[in-house]
C-alpha cells in the first residue's frame, strides 16, 4: 500500500532528506518547505520505504496539496 505526502502549504521546497530507498519512521522529516521565511517540515505519517521523491532542493513555487514523496 503506498502512502501519499503531499505539500501542507503553497511555499517552496528549502531542502529535501530523504531519497528512494530511504527506510523511514513514523514521524521523521521527510523535507522542509519554506513558507514565508517560516520552515514548514513535513513528516512521515507511517514508517516504511521512500518509493519516490517528486520535489527537490530549492525548488519553487508549489501549491498545497502537492504530491511530493510516496511510501510503501
Amino acid at each position: 500500500m503506498v502512502t501519499e505526502v503531499r505539500t501542507q502549504t503553497a511555499g517552496n521546497v528549502w531542502k529535501v532528506l530523504v531519497q528512494p530507498g530511504d527506510n523511514v519512521a513514523e514521524g521523521d522529516t521527510l523535507f522542509i518547505m519554506e513558507v514565508m521565511k517560516m520552515e514548514v517540515p513535513h513528516t512521515a505519517p507511517v514508517a516504511g520505504t521512500v518509493k519516490a521523491v517528486h520535489v527537490a532542493n530549492d525548488q519553487e513555487g508549489f501549491d498545497a496539496d502537492v504530491l511530493a514523496i510516496e511510501l510503501e
